[in-house]
């Protein structure tokens, strides 16, 4: 018989080697996406590349041992990032985002590839167009995304989106960062501004 606190440390390694597991098979599926890619300078331009990373994600939506309970927690003022893998090249990093609701990333094009996926809840995607003339990014559409919910885009202004959290539940996703972990903070988001209304441009 084991005693409370001894079935709580086997709980507890149990889940880590399964959270160990479930990482590493996200990892080799990233490794294998860079191996199969034409382009390796910008992978983002390989159309394979880009079917087997979101491939990858939508097999980690499927391991509930990915994301542990800590890596679900969320702040109150503003969205929380949680690193869950680095690559040791420094090819990508692997990180949990916890928006709870109200919250809100600035408009932002990348400064590299970026895929990712919604884990829990409904987020709501807001995409954009630069306008070069005016020096801002014009609204295009807003669409739900829903837990399942996939995407991946490239570098550049191309790809300028804002993720919320609109609803009244928390929501979670994972994001795949073509950098670096710790560049993290500072070479993914291009952040932009909202294009000035033509009235404002002209005085």
């Amino acid at each position: 018989m084991y005693a409370p606190a001894e079935l709580a440390l086997l709980s507890a390694v149990h889940t880590a080697e399964h959270h160990a597991l479930a990482v590493a098979r996200l990892c080799a599926a990233l490794d294998a996406a860079f191996e199969a890619c034409a382009t390796p300078a910008d992978p983002s331009r390989c159309a394979r590349f880009a079917h087997e990373v979101r491939e990858a994600l939508t097999r980690a939506l499927a391991d509930p041992a990915l994301v542990t309970p800590a890596q679900r927690e969320g702040c109150t003022h503003t969205y929380r990032r949680h690193l869950i893998a680095t690559d040791s090249r420094g090819l990508y990093t692997v990180a949990s985002l916890v928006w709870q609701p109200g919250h809100a990333s600035p408009i932002h094009a990348h400064h590299t590839w970026c895929g990712y996926a919604v884990l829990e809840g409904t987020l709501t995607e807001t995409r954009y167009a630069w306008d070069d003339a005016r020096q801002g990014a014009d609204v295009v559409r807003s669409h739900p995304r829903a837990s399942g919910a996939v995407s991946f885009g490239g570098r550049g202004r191309a790809n300028i989106h804002r993720l919320s959290n609109g609803s009244a539940a928390q929501a979670v996703s994972l994001h795949i960062y073509g950098v670096p972990g710790e560049h993290i903070a500072t070479q993914v988001n291009d952040v932009l501004p909202l294009a000035r209304e033509k009235a404002d441009a002209v005085h």
